[in-house]
């Protein structure tokens, strides 16, 4: 049953993903939308498994990998500050105003400062896909992007543990802190002295594509070690890549990862998201739904927009930075299912998040492509002029 899945799955996700391109818009759009026409809520072809969903992580660890053998890290470093101003107001924003809302609707303290928190994370995995298709991701937007991410996290999971803590959950919030301290420190040393060092060890090797397993075993050690210091695994992936990227294999790891990556794991990736989708049940708290999507792409699009502009950028390209940050995907849903485990988020509003982070998660390719296009457009306006 799998093999056939995953034959739909190939075959659906790139005609999909051509009819969305045709359209104007980012493929990974198509991909999604026709997840959710395979998936059990409509055609029933294809069913959210344990398998499907263990390549589906792989799809992603692979794409942020990818992602930081892309990254320049001369720019990476130049918009480190402009990435703080990012991460930092695409929290506090979301985080208040999630806050709010959970006060409005009757939620307790606790309860409305974990919804803030729900809206403060930030997956630009499928940003990545549509910044790589617009030629922006190696762009002093696209530098902005990732980096602003990878803070967002770091202050979200720290949010978080101090949260669970006030919940009366066995959470040492100094040893969490510890455990990021700790995380960056050893990844960055690894980074730069472990990474060449494996690589040039690989490749005298007399075995075929010794050094793209070495890569690879490289970018899977990384994802594991930030799971397990409570980091997101995507985040450790794409530091794995940016440390290849300044060795003299990196054109060779990326030619063949991006093959086999975008021959069979991506696409899963993206089409599993849609096939997740679950809308039984839902009818009911469509006003909810509503209103939160509204409240998340708006606090998400113009937090991080007046942080970007803060730090420099026009306001169009503050819009598209912003725009990048506004899917939830995967880390959301991780901090759903810790806060209904912790009796934070009842049922019914776990099922309402999971809706959000789907529309979020639909929206964000679109509104990349309109902002970032009427920014080339109005280059190109200048040049002419």
């Amino acid at each position: 049953m799998l093999i056939m899945e995953l034959a739909i799955i190939l075959l659906a996700s790139k005609i999909a993903g051509d009819i969305s391109v045709r359209m104007g818009q980012p493929s990974v759009l198509g991909k999604l939308l026709i997840g959710i026409v395979l998936g059990p809520s409509v055609l029933g072809l294809v069913n959210d498994t344990d398998v499907l969903r263990e390549i589906s992580q792989i799809g992603v660890i692979l794409l942020m990998f990818i992602a930081g053998l892309e990254t320049d890290l001369d720019e990476f470093k130049r918009t480190g500050k402009a990435s703080g101003i990012v991460g930092a107001s695409g929290v506090i924003i979301p985080l208040s105003l999630g806050y709010g809302a959970g006060i409005v609707m009757g939620m307790s303290m606790l309860e409305s400062v974990f919804l803030g928190l729900l809206l403060s994370a930030t997956s630009v995995s499928i940003s990545v896909q549509a910044l790589k298709e617009m030629g922006k991701l190696k762009s002093k937007e696209g530098a902005t992007i990732l980096g602003a991410a990878v803070i967002d996290d770091i202050l979200v999971i720290v949010a978080l543990a101090f949260v669970m803590s006030m919940a009366g959950g066995d959470v040492n919030l100094g040893m969490v802190l510890l455990k990021k301290i700790v995380f960056f420190a050893v990844i960055i040393v690894l980074t730069w002295k472990l990474v060449p060092w494996v690589l040039k060890k690989f490749a005298p090797f007399k075995v075929s594509e010794s050094i793209i397993s070495a890569a690879l075993i490289i970018c899977f050690f990384f994802a594991y070690f930030a799971e397990m210091a409570g980091v997101a695994a995507i985040i450790g992936a794409y530091i794995a890549g940016i440390g290849v990227s300044v060795t003299k294999y990196k054109h060779e790891v990326f030619e063949k990862v991006e093959t086999i990556s975008y021959s069979i794991f991506v696409p899963v990736f993206f089409t599993s998201i849609g096939v997740t989708a679950q809308f039984s049940g839902i009818g009911d708290h469509i006003g909810m739904i509503v209103l939160l999507s509204v409240l998340a792409i708006v606090t998400k699009l113009f937090g991080c927009a007046i942080g970007a502009k803060a730090a420099g950028f026009a306001w169009r390209n503050s819009m598209g930075i912003g725009a990048a940050m506004v899917s939830r995907g995967e880390v959301a849903l991780i901090i759903a299912a810790i806060g209904l485990e912790a009796g934070l988020l009842a049922q019914d509003m776990f099922a309402v998040i999971v809706a959000v982070v789907l529309v979020t998660t639909i929206v964000t390719p679109p509104m990349m492509k309109l902002f970032f296009k009427e920014v080339k457009e109005n280059k190109k306006e200048a040049e002419t002029a």
